[in-house]
């Protein structure tokens, strides 16, 4: 009876870290515009955001305070139509030369050409660490939930609950892991037609513009950083740090599935296979098993 007790907790708390239903803070409590705010607006009760790209700017907001450890949930319509050079940013991020960072970047295309769902992690001030997906739903027809979660185990990138990717804590073998920095939650659509569609090949078309890019309820289920004494409280094995729970240590074997099939059907690049790129120095990472 205790193990299906303890069953059905976990089952609990996952559903309710990753449920899209879940997601109901305000914007206007939680966030603020710190980029082209003059024709960018959160909208309704504080519950809506939307992000414009013109061409006298782009727009961007961030949360009012950083977190460590948890889960960061953002229910997102991309741009629709014409999307070419556009890039919608979601990540999280701690500042300076040596900064910690989690990314989402959803990089536009052309009509009727998909997006391309590019992530990479930032330790230290050290990136290059890029994997990009194509979506399997048209993420321009509705919202999905786009949600960053990590602990002191592990990272891992899921949309509408599906795990994507995930990044381990090899620290204790001198592989850097985000786990010093309190990160700040960020957003932002901007011009960069210089690289994101096709490599540059294909530019913005102004005449389509406004892009517009709407947000539903942001949520930070995550540890309030308070300084470096946040470290170690953010990381204790504590019931309110959820997020340290053994059910969070590793995806279950139903989560290994599905981000297998995402990886097998819909992965479109790896840096670790990108040999040419690093000289055939992959990243010692790329060695170490991440599921």
């Amino acid at each position: 009876m205790s193990s299906l007790r303890t069953l059905l907790a976990a089952l609990f708390i996952f559903a309710v870290a990753f449920d899209p239903s879940a997601v109901n803070a305000k914007f206007s409590n939680s966030m603020y515009f710190y980029w082209g705010a003059h024709h960018s607006a959160i909208l309704g009760n504080g519950d809506d955001l939307q992000l414009v790209l013109d061409q006298t700017s782009g727009s961007g907001i961030k949360s009012k305070r950083p977190f460590l450890f948890g889960s960061i949930q953002m229910l997102i319509k991309l741009v629709p139509g014409n999307s070419a050079g556009t890039v919608t940013a979601y990540y999280i991020s701690s500042s300076g030369d040596r900064h910690d960072e989690i990314d989402f970047e959803f990089l536009g295309n052309a009509s009727g050409q998909p997006y391309t769902i590019h992530t990479n992690i930032y330790t230290q001030g050290n990136g290059s660490r890029e994997q990009q997906f194509r979506p399997w739903f048209d993420p321009t027809a509705d919202f999905h939930n786009y949600t960053i979660h990590w602990n002191p185990t592990e990272v891992v990138w899921y949309v509408d609950s599906v795990p994507i990717r995930v990044f381990r804590n090899y620290e204790n073998e001198g592989i850097a892991y985000p786990n010093k920095q309190g990160m700040r939650v960020y957003s932002s659509l901007w011009n960069a037609d210089v690289w994101a569609t096709q490599g540059g090949r294909v530019k913005i078309d102004w005449k389509v513009a406004p892009f517009i890019a709407r947000y539903r309820s942001f949520r930070a289920r995550a540890c309030k950083w308070n300084g470096p004494v946040s470290t170690s409280q953010c990381a204790s094995n504590t019931a309110a740090n959820w997020w340290t729970s053994p059910t969070y240590s590793k995806l279950s074997n139903s989560k290994f599935g599905q981000l297998t099939w995402v990886r097998d059907n819909y992965m479109i690049y790896d840096y670790c296979k990108d040999t040419k790129r690093f000289n055939g120095k992959i990243p010692p990472e790329c060695f170490k098993p991440q599921f």
